[in-house]
């Protein structure tokens, strides 16, 4: 197969690459429409490796023999690849693309909560967390200190998201999850599974994280909310334990993203 050489941004081969900067748009038209971006060299050939397929790549030209090997295997799968100027590459994307590469891939079917459960022991639930950098960095975070999976809430942003799947660093890809829905109804089903749901937030009644290391549980589903509001007073009504990480300086909390790696790291199975 050729590369197709691009000439006019208005063609109609690369409608899944118009409107990327428009998050309404793009959150309303992805799941929808079964795809999701990957940005860059790297993240594209994360998702190759697990096993997803592409729609169609693009790239510029300046990056097209430093990519030879990338292309043939976008190829290889049956998808387009389409190149041109790094100008029209941005026109048609509207926004400076990192390393010149990005592939329209198809997306996983989600699957089931109990499906995803098999066999975990630590779990990161995400509650209405709808910054894209956030819930990326969480994924990287997760995925380096050894999450077993990620369940998010009805009205969390969407993993698969382009800004997500970047900062993720393509291990969105790698830690199995998937929606949790009703929520917070569905806590009942973690408990049921044997989970002891801890709610990370700060509450009078919270342990610290250091006591609830010293005696973990054998399986722990972590519960993490959005910047500012926090958790839902009912979540931390209904989980087993509200639990705090230890804080000095007068700080009363850390970001979410860099919270689930403290959480994370301090309950990682060796």
């Amino acid at each position: 197969m050729t590369v197709i050489q691009l000439e006019d941004p208005h063609d109609e081969r690369l409608s899944d690459y118009v409107g990327l900067t428009d998050v309404v748009l793009r959150t309303r038209l992805e799941p929808a429409g079964g795809l999701y971006m990957a940005e860059s060299e790297k993240v594209i050939r994360r998702a190759l490796r697990a096993g997803h397929r592409p729609r169609s790549m693009m790239l510029a030209e300046k990056w097209r023999d430093s990519l030879d090997d990338l292309v043939q295997e976008v190829q290889a799968a049956g998808a387009p690849v389409f190149t041109g100027p790094i100008d029209l590459v941005e026109a048609i994307t509207g926004f400076n693309v990192h390393r010149g590469a990005i592939a329209a891939m198809h997306r996983p079917e989600l699957r089931p909560v109990s499906e995803v459960l098999q066999g975990a022991r630590r779990i990161v639930v995400l509650e209405n967390i709808t910054d894209h950098t956030n819930v990326g960095a969480i994924f990287r975070s997760v995925a380096g200190l050894g999450a077993d999976a990620v369940l998010v809430t009805p009205r969390c942003a969407d993993p698969f998201y382009r800004r997500s799947v970047r900062v993720s660093m393509g291990t969105v890809f790698q830690v199995p999850w998937t929606r949790i829905d009703p929520w917070p109804a569905g806590m009942d089903d973690l408990q049921k599974a044997g989970f002891t749901v801890a709610a990370l937030a700060l509450s009078p009644d919270a342990i610290s994280l250091d006591e609830f290391v010293a005696d973990a549980p054998e399986k722990v589903a972590l519960v993490l909310g959005a910047e500012g509001d926090g958790l839902m007073p009912v979540t931390i009504e209904h989980a087993n334990r509200a639990v705090t990480i230890p804080m000095a300086g007068g700080v009363d909390s850390l970001n979410v993203a860099a919270a689930a790696a403290v959480a994370m790291w301090s309950l990682r199975l060796s």
